[in-house]
């Protein structure tokens, strides 16, 4: 009875609350408000947990991954003689840069939800709860050590971030508040100048936070320093490629921050021969990830996985409708990343024909933890994973080649080739070695949502040698990498504007 009256306490309370959201038309989570929830650790815990739940709603709410980080530069062809191929064509429209034909709603792919991408109020209202809860931690809470209440304060920073991380990707500029009641309406701010905010911001909590949790099943799952240090990295490297007077001052600092990570000596590459652990989840190698299992009854939608594309029998079931793959990487792309060289990724990662141009392509990267019995059409049991250690120390060779520390470079290189049992780069510095990183992304990130956000920080999207969909500088400048904003943005606020790069027609 005494928890439902505090929770009926804190719903009239959510409805009591002045209306000074509705700019950003959001609706504030129920049981994170209301002066009355946050009276114990307990419940401090459970808002962090509802964050990272409400944060990886907007990856599981569609294809989000493939759709966002993947497909977007043309390298993926769909099977059309796959189970409902017509359904899958929606790869190649992404790889045409066509995303007012792909959100149109009559399409046969509509059941992927493709238009929820456009709609930026999920990762508002997470980042409303963040701003409510440091305002709650700063107010006191009873029971929490000073200690205590800077960890809480850096999570809630770390998820506020986060959501504004994925923003920018996919929108650009953005509306920026850290407030926990903004009252008066926002319009968009400079993407770097966000960044730049959100790095200031995390720069204060990165020491907070613990390098490690002595509870494995808290791994990757509950932000860490490291968690911060990756997110700071992958903002100060995209400022980089947008405020070219300042680059300098982002690698040096994306290199002082991975030199950081790799001397804390609180995270390791796995063996090649473990990867199904690293995939799992909450390992050694995660910095972060949405953990999902079957095992406690997670609901994922079924679609939303990079491996519902490239996967079939008897990785995926059942059999006469998964015989082939729904989806490949071009043969001559697969050439590019894997020329003949020793890789054990090849092997480990990918079928037999891994150069096929066809269905019977598979990825089996993500293929690690597959049921092994029953009809049903699941996909793998994996995780979401959103930072790994592998990702952020060939972030800081990239770092470390573009200020020309080309040894220092190389080193951190090797490190990740040396686990993949591949050859290590013994070719020179410059632009060779920053050609070689970016391809070395491209292998060990593929399907994990980096590779589109890398060609564009690089600029790499404007040349048909790193791209299938090449953009002019002038559509670029427009804005044609970012995707189109719901016009529910527009509600109550007279400063906000849509992208007009699609406004105008996607031309």
């Amino acid at each position: 009875m005494k928890k439902t009256v505090i929770y009926i306490l804190a719903i009239a309370g959510s409805l009591c609350l002045p209306a000074c959201k509705k700019f950003l038309n959001i609706q504030p989570i129920d049981k994170l408000t209301g002066n009355n929830f946050y009276k114990s650790e307990d419940d401090v815990i459970a808002n962090v947990y509802d964050m990272s739940r409400k944060l990886f709603e907007k990856v599981n709410e569609t294809h989000y991954i493939g759709a966002t980080g993947e497909y977007r530069s043309g390298e993926v062809l769909h099977e059309a003689q796959a189970d409902l191929g017509t359904a899958r064509e929606f790869v190649e429209v992404l790889g045409r840069n066509d995303l007012l034909t792909l959100l149109d709603g009559s399409r046969p792919w509509s059941f992927y939800n493709f238009y929820k991408v456009t709609d930026w109020t999920g990762y508002y209202q997470v980042i409303q709860s963040a701003n409510i809860l440091i305002s709650k931690l700063d107010e006191g809470i009873p029971g929490l050590t000073d200690v205590k209440v800077k960890q809480y304060k850096a999570e809630a920073a770390f998820i506020r971030s986060l959501s504004y991380y994925f923003m920018v990707h996919l929108y650009g500029d953005v509306p920026y508040y850290i407030s926990a009641f903004q009252s008066k309406p926002l319009p968009r701010e400079n993407m770097v100048s966000v960044f730049n905010k959100c790095i200031a911001d995390l720069s204060i909590y990165k020491d907070y936070l613990p390098w490690t949790y002595s509870d494995p099943a808290l791994r990757g799952v509950r932000a860490t320093r490291g968690s911060i240090i990756a997110l700071m990295m992958n903002m100060n490297m995209w400022n980089a490629g947008f405020d070219k007077a300042n680059a300098t001052k982002y690698f040096d600092e994306t290199a002082d921050l991975g030199r950081e990570l790799v001397n804390s000596n609180a995270y390791r590459l796995l063996p090649i021969s473990e990867w199904a652990t690293v995939i799992k989840g909450r390992s050694e190698e995660s910095l972060f990830e949405f953990y999902r299992s079957v095992n406690y009854g997670d609901q994922n939608l079924n679609v939303a996985p990079v491996s519902d594309m490239f996967l079939h029998y008897p990785y995926k079931r059942p059999e006469y409708t998964h015989r082939i793959s729904f989806a490949y990487y071009r043969g001559e792309y697969m050439q590019k990343l894997y020329p003949g060289t020793a890789d054990k990724r090849a092997t480990a990662w990918f079928n037999e024909d891994i150069y096929a141009d066809n269905g019977k392509f598979m990825m089996l990267k993500f293929a690690q933890n597959s049921f092994s019995t029953g009809e049903e059409d699941n996909n793998p049991d994996n995780t979401f994973m959103i930072f790994r250690y592998a990702g952020e120390i060939l972030l800081c060779a990239e770092a470390l080649a573009e200020l020309g520390r080309d040894d220092e470079s190389i080193a951190l290189l090797n490190k990740v080739r040396d686990r993949a049992e591949a050859s290590r780069y013994t070719g020179g510095g410059g632009q060779e070695l920053k050609d070689f990183i970016f391809l070395e992304r491209s292998r060990e990130l593929m399907g994990e949502g980096h590779h589109y956000f890398d060609l564009v920080r690089t600029h790499r999207i404007l040349s048909s040698t790193w791209s299938y969909n090449v953009l002019t500088l002038d559509k670029f400048n427009r804005g044609a990498w970012t995707w189109p904003i719901s016009s529910n943005a527009l509600n109550n606020n007279p400063f906000m504007t849509l992208n007009a790069y699609w406004v105008n027609g996607g031309n």
